[in-house]
């Protein structure tokens, strides 16, 4: 007799939960009330115990590895008990077999179809690393550096790779112990999430016959023993990998000087060719950074150029590689766009009255408030009396939600980026401008972590510094609404039955008609418009 223990929905917006620790092994006994495992939601950590007794027969998810809501957990139940129904029927061609407690179909753990006998992995002494899932819209990572070779040896919190993702590029390091056998994605390519990033274990490993037991890419959840327990595991509050602040540095060959360098600066450098020890960094302590490679000019008069001797009025182009980035915004604007149904509402701000109460705040000191910043604060306070623009639609329930957590679009160098401003409704214009200050400088040194840009419920896409009067934009999932903000232009306006001059800015409200009806999106821009026409009521 056994039972199934499932990935509990642990709070309202959990889909997927992350084990951050297990506090049981397979074998060991375990009491009704015992503290299972620590859970992971999109919200908090929490501690899960169990609903049984018995033995803990099975781990469905191993530590610090997600899951989605109802997922197999663990199976608890007695000792002996065949559990092979529980994960699974199988299909006519294909049995199920147990390898070091791990249950593979015959395709993915070698099995031999006319004798159906598993290949023997017991002699294998290593680990599988799977590419990490290092943000929430990451589906596929690309191995910026390299930072060990395979027969390097390899200690729990080395760094191993540098993965660039669609948000930045983070230092990924390793949990194991080993030798680093295997490379499974070369430098400058990309892979899926969960495919074989590496292998690390014992020197003399048969890494031939290991790939051919665990069938790449079909790789079962620990497939291996490994080379020893993990010696360390992040705080459930951190990422998988860290943007760390003291980087590693290569040591240049002719001189005992240790360069600091950006993932993304040396990145560049390379595909720039450019010899780093000729660079002067501009960063913290010295750091050289992306603007140290976007600005440096070689010392050398003469550079080797490959011109391109092509004939008077031929055709030239050049063919770029999408970025991780850019592969993410088109699949998630494309989503919206061709799911979503769109309708945009336009209305007129003046904004004399915002200009001069601007003028007065910075006057004072202190931060300088923005005109982006009042626009914040005024969509803040405008959807705490309009809740139904403040939701989400759900697929088969609209969300309502009542926490305002503002989306601000953020240009960055490959494509775009958004932070979220948590709670501004509750904020001074003051604090959300600090805010989006320090966002946008974290977001152009590709330093912005998943905590920053997840749980948005309304999004703003302001690009009236760029001289654009007016816009529409594309709803940012899961918002149901987004708003264009344009430029302030001083126009012809009528004043107490008089022409003058005013300053009108244009917004435009997209909104998802699944949640938001024209009328709803009306009433919203209306109490907007006169929050920013009267800032002194969105202080009272």
């Amino acid at each position: 007799m056994a039972e199934i223990v499932r990935m509990p929905k642990l709070s309202d917006t959990m889909t997927d939960g992350v084990v951050a620790v297990w506090h049981k092994k397979v074998g060991d006994k375990v009491s009704s009330g015992d503290l299972l495992a620590d859970i992971e939601t999109d919200k908090a950590v929490m501690e899960f115990e169990s609903f049984y007794d018995g033995v803990l027969l099975h781990i469905g998810v191993e530590q610090g590895k997600s899951a989605p809501v109802n997922d197999i957990l663990a199976i608890i139940g007695e000792q002996g008990t065949d559990i092979t129904s529980l994960l699974g029927s199988k299909s006519d061609s294909q049995d199920l077999v147990v390898i070091n407690d791990t249950h593979f179909s015959t395709s993915e753990a070698g099995v031999n179809e006319n004798n159906a006998q598993p290949v023997d992995v017991s002699k294998f002494n290593a680990q599988v690393v799977e590419m990490p899932k290092l943000s929430d819209t990451m589906t596929d990572g690309v191995v910026a550096a390299w930072h060990k070779k395979v027969g390097d040896q390899v200690a729990s919190g080395d760094i191993l790779a540098e993965i660039e993702t669609d948000k930045a590029t983070m230092e990924f390091e390793s949990f194991y112990d080993g030798v680093l056998l295997y490379i499974g994605v070369e430098q400058g390519d990309s892979a899926p999430v969960n495919s074989i990033l590496a292998i690390i274990g014992e020197k003399e490993t048969d890494v031939d016959a290991l790939l051919k037991a665990i069938k790449s890419p079909f790789v079962a959840s620990n497939p291996l023993t490994p080379v020893e327990p993990l010696k360390k595991i992040l705080p459930a509050q951190e990422s998988v990998a860290q943007i760390q602040s003291d980087q590693r540095v290569n040591m240049l060959p002719s001189e005992s000087i240790r360069l600091s360098v950006s993932p993304l600066a040396r990145k560049m450098a390379e595909d720039r060719g450019i010899s780093l020890s000729s660079v002067k960094g501009t960063g913290e302590n010295g750091r050289i950074v992306r603007r140290d490679i976007e600005s440096y000019v070689p010392k050398e008069a003469l550079q080797i150029v490959k011109s391109d001797f092509n004939t008077f009025g031929s055709d030239s182009y050049r063919d770029e590689p999408i970025s991780q980035m850019r592969k993410t915004i088109a699949r998630r604007l494309a989503e919206s766009k061709f799911t979503a149904p769109h309708f945009y509402l336009n209305i007129e701000i003046l904004m004399d009255n915002a200009m001069a109460s601007r003028k007065t705040i910075n006057e004072k000191g202190g931060t300088k408030v923005s005109y982006n910043d009042m626009v914040i604060l005024a969509v803040a306070k405008a959807l705490k009396k309009h809740p139904n623009v403040n939701s989400s639609w759900m697929g088969d329930f609209i969300r309502r939600n009542d926490q305002v957590h503002i989306g601000v679009a953020v240009a960055v160098e490959d494509g775009l980026l958004v932070p979220v401003v948590r709670n501004a409704d509750s904020k001074s214009m003051q604090l959300i401008g600090a805010e989006v200050k320090e966002f946008a400088h974290k977001a152009k040194e590709k330093k912005l972590q998943p905590a920053d840009w997840e749980g948005n419920t309304f999004t703003i896409s302001n690009l009236g510094m760029f001289g654009i009067d007016s816009f529409t934009a594309i709803i940012n999932p899961p918002d149901s609404c987004i708003l264009a903000v344009g430029g302030i232009k001083e126009v012809p306006v009528v004043k107490n039955g008089q022409l003058a001059v005013g300053n009108v800015m244009k917004v435009t409200l997209s909104c998802d008609h699944r949640v938001v009806d024209g009328a709803t999106g009306a009433a919203f821009l209306q109490t907007f418009k006169a929050y920013l026409e009267d800032p002194i009521l969105m202080l009272a």
